[in-house]
């Protein structure tokens, strides 16, 4: 007995037509990114909570997830000096659920300075997003240092060559390579003392043990206000308002000296466009409201706005600038 071939009833084809053409579009990257989110989205903060790109990170996960309709997590895997928490990015799907909270200046800096050890691109393997905060630096002395002024502070360090000592919270840090900058540009030669963080760096220069540094401005602020640290310079193109009676490099005599550390927001390379500029747009409204400035100014980081093509074009000149610091002064890794 043979069994007929049953067709389908029209509807019933209509009905699995309908549902082939949604898979397909669904298929397609646009209409994918469009809705965009649908789940929770990791931020991976590549350092231990509690330090500026942890609090940055968590400021901008807190009002991300009421913009976008789905919680953003914040996702700490600190160690390697941000190296293995930028790895886990470069590593992850490209698909816009697994985001990076970057240091983009220590990144810049690793990249070049670490490069035989890590075992990603900062360049290739993530794209920018928007750079989201600049935290300035200032040059500071001991008190006992007979300097009020950087130009003052060229002259002394150029009347005892290799006898002023200098302190940084490490061979990487932004501190450290601002404060060579400073030597190759100002003709001075000092002593490196490294520590192991901003911490005790700053509890020896107090201390008198060394005598001058770069420091980040939240680090030093506190310090400055008590007069137990003198501020000469801030490293930003406009005085800042937190010292605003401190004039910049450039003014105090050390003209197109400029360095702040930066901090963005970046995504596996490959992620859909579409996903990088939805994200872009929401950051940048976000980054508009007078509270989030505050937030982040709380935490000496000065809001910052930029297209996913000017956050490219930063990170670039920021591996650039730092290669070329760390060939000429030969530092190595700790």
């Amino acid at each position: 007995m043979s069994i007929p071939f049953l067709f389908p009833s029209r509807r019933a084809a209509l009905h699995l037509g309908l549902l082939a053409l949604v898979a397909g579009l669904c298929a397609l990257p646009g209409l994918a990114a469009a809705a965009y989110p649908e789940k929770p989205i990791r931020l991976i903060v590549p350092y231990p909570p509690g330090g500026a790109t942890d609090v940055i990170g968590r400021v901008m996960a807190q009002k991300l997830s009421g913009v976008l309709g789905q919680t953003v997590i914040v996702d700490n895997r600190g160690g390697a000096g941000g190296n293995i928490g930028a790895d886990a990015v470069a590593k992850a799907a490209p698909d816009g659920y697994t985001l990076l909270m970057g240091a983009v200046t220590s990144h810049s800096i690793m990249s070049t300075l670490e490069k035989a050890t890590i075992h990603y691109n900062f360049e290739k393997d993530l794209v920018p997003i928007s750079i989201v905060g600049s935290v300035p630096l200032v040059f500071v002395v001991h008190p006992s240092v007979p300097v009020k002024t950087l130009k003052e502070l060229i002259a002394y360090a150029k009347s005892k060559p290799g006898e002023l000592s200098f302190a940084s919270s490490g061979a990487g840090a932004p501190q450290r390579l601002a404060a060579e900058m400073f030597m190759r540009q100002a003709g001075v030669q000092m002593i490196h003392v490294p520590y192991k963080g901003s911490g005790p760096a700053m509890t020896d220069l107090m201390g008198g043990q060394v005598l001058t540094m770069v420091e980040t401005v939240p680090a030093a602020l506190p310090h400055i206000r008590a007069g137990k640290i003198r501020p000469l310079a801030v490293t930003t193109a406009q005085r800042i308002s937190m010292l605003p009676e401190v004039p910049t490099a450039a003014e105090a005599g050390l003209p197109g000296f400029e360095v702040s550390s930066l901090f963005g927001i970046l995504a596996p390379a490959g992620t859909p466009k579409e996903i990088i500029v939805r994200l872009n747009s929401e950051i940048t409204k976000l980054l508009a409201l007078p509270e989030v400035k505050e937030q982040l100014l709380a935490q000496g980081a000065f809001a910052v706005t930029t297209t996913p093509e000017q956050a490219a074009a930063r990170v670039r000149q920021e591996v650039t600038m730092w290669a070329k610091v760390i060939k000429e002064a030969d530092v190595r890794p700790d």
